[in-house]
């Protein structure tokens, strides 16, 4: 157990009621789940403000407190830390709480609007592959070497993350592969984390319902590179128009991948179809059993960070040709009918038209393309009819359908998705609500040889509506419906 003002190391103190001499059994910033002699931090954030639950988090137990502005009424036993932003306030306290953990083993962090998942998941195994012990955390599933933790949110809160860093430790853990969202730099999720490697994948218009602004969603990208150490080192994507962005002011050392332009790290793409890519790389042809352009970039930054962490080059090539490709990403399977289904995670306009595109490369134009694609409710809805418009324009019929409708109209979001379409691509778009509909519309009339995408939800086995998640996986889902078509 550690004293207050141990766990307070590198917080800016405005003012203090009490003593730091006390002893901290635990952290908490739910009140509901305070624990006796408990520290409580009162988070400010857009729903609600936990400076409201620091009288019930007191008679709970809670006697230390950590806010942005006093209560007006103190409690004699209680000690009171007053701080600017207890955001940034509960990361640094949960690093120092559980022993600084992202010291103790070198923590590469990776963002982007696409890729992160892909490329957090593909350098996991890549490291497994070769014999180390190591941590990942991404969208889809936290790992400490072979063990899984089930994840909510793409970067866990300070707590949870700094928890699960000490975990990776103890367990030995050499490495940890790690996405780092916009949101988790903006709430300060990752401060007080130390990154032996940061990587930037690609920009893109997301976001923009939390960030308001493309430039503001760009500068919290880039604050991620800005407080890198000088002994870090960071990789960005020169073919991103904003990769060099990253590196202005960045104290880190300097590395670039490309497969357009001059770069540290450069591929090109030999070949690409459904059987994977092949590439030439550092002068080697390597056959991968990824598809599509957008996997050359994920690979290319994966073998970047390898030979960052001085593995060698023969041997990182060898194992990223046995690289399966991450669950929901262009994760396909192909029926007795001879129907081509492919599930992506692609939500962004970006993503989807990466997809579709690398569909295009790949496709004979013998076959027909499907395209079912919703967008999710409570976010950016300026994306919706450009999504529609990519989905309609590189597809041969394009089902608009419910993603993940949250608390918003399903109909009113393809409503709005609607208005993309225009009227050359008004005739080859159907309206299916019901998302079991819309997929089962597509498998009853593709033929031989089609190719269905299925975009949105990727990994994600469930659909959320009014707050209720129902089971949902679009790739199960998809293949019950061709075996009921098959008999």
């Amino acid at each position: 157990m550690k004293k207050l003002r141990d766990i307070l190391y590198g917080v800016s103190i405005q003012e203090l009621v009490g003593t730091t001499d006390c002893l901290v059994p635990a952290i908490h910033f739910d009140s509901r789940e305070v624990t006796k002699n408990a520290c409580f931090i009162a988070l400010k954030g857009s729903a609600m403000d936990g400076h409201k639950y620091i009288s019930p988090a007191i008679k709970d137990g809670a006697r230390i407190i950590i806010c942005e502005t006093l209560p007006q009424e103190l409690v004699e036993e209680v000690n009171y830390v007053v701080v600017s932003n207890a955001h940034y306030a509960l990361a640094i306290m949960a690093h120092n709480f559980f022993n600084q953990p992202s010291k103790k083993l070198k923590l590469v962090g990776i963002t982007g609007t696409n890729g992160k998942t892909t490329s957090t998941t593909l350098l996991y195994q890549l490291f497994r592959k070769i014999g180390y012990s190591v941590g990942l955390i991404s969208t889809v599933v936290n790992k400490i070497d072979d063990q899984e933790f089930p994840t909510k949110h793409t970067t866990p809160n300070p707590l949870v993350l700094n928890e699960l860093l000490e975990q990776m430790v103890e367990n030995g853990c050499e490495y940890c592969f790690m996405e780092v969202s916009s949101h988790a730099i903006h709430q300060h999720r990752i401060s007080g984390l130390e990154f032996y490697i940061a990587g930037f994948t690609n920009i893109t218009h997301e976001h923009l319902d939390y960030h308001n602004t493309f430039r503001e969603y760009l500068e919290v990208k880039k604050s991620f590179f800005d407080n890198l150490s000088s002994n870090a080192h960071a990789i960005t994507n020169v073919d991103d128009k904003n990769g060099l962005v990253m590196l202005q002011n960045c104290k880190a050392k300097h590395h670039t991948y490309a497969l357009k332009n001059m770069a540290d790290f450069r591929a090109k793409v030999i070949e690409n179809n459904f059987s994977g890519l092949v590439l030439q790389l550092e002068g080697t042809e390597l056959y991968t059993k990824l598809i599509g352009d957008f996997n050359a970039y994920n690979l290319l930054l994966v073998y970047g960070i390898a030979r960052l962490l001085n593995n060698n080059s023969i041997e990182i090539l060898r194992v990223i040709s046995e690289l399966e490709s991450v669950e929901g990403r262009f994760e396909y399977f192909k029926s007795e009918s001879g129907v081509i289904v492919i599930v992506d995670y692609a939500h962004t306009p970006d993503a989807l038209e990466n997809v579709l595109k690398t569909i295009k490369n790949i496709r004979t134009n013998n076959e027909t393309v499907y395209t079912i694609v919703g967008c999710g409710g409570d976010r950016d809805p300026s994306k919706r009819p450009v999504m529609a418009k990519i989905a309609c324009d590189l597809s041969d019929k394009a089902i608009l359908t419910s993603d993940n409708p949250r608390t918003e109209n399903p109909d009113q979001i393809i409503s709005e998705m609607m208005e993309g379409v225009d009227g050359a691509n008004y005739k080859k778009t159907l309206c299916i609500t019901n998302r079991m509909e819309a997929i089962k519309a597509a498998c009853s009339q593709a033929e031989k040889n089609d190719i269905i995408l299925i975009a949105g939800k990727g990994h994600e086995t469930y659909q959320e509506i009014n707050g209720v998640r129902h089971d949902f996986d679009d790739l199960e889902i998809a293949k019950e419906i061709l075996i009921k078509l098959q008999k």
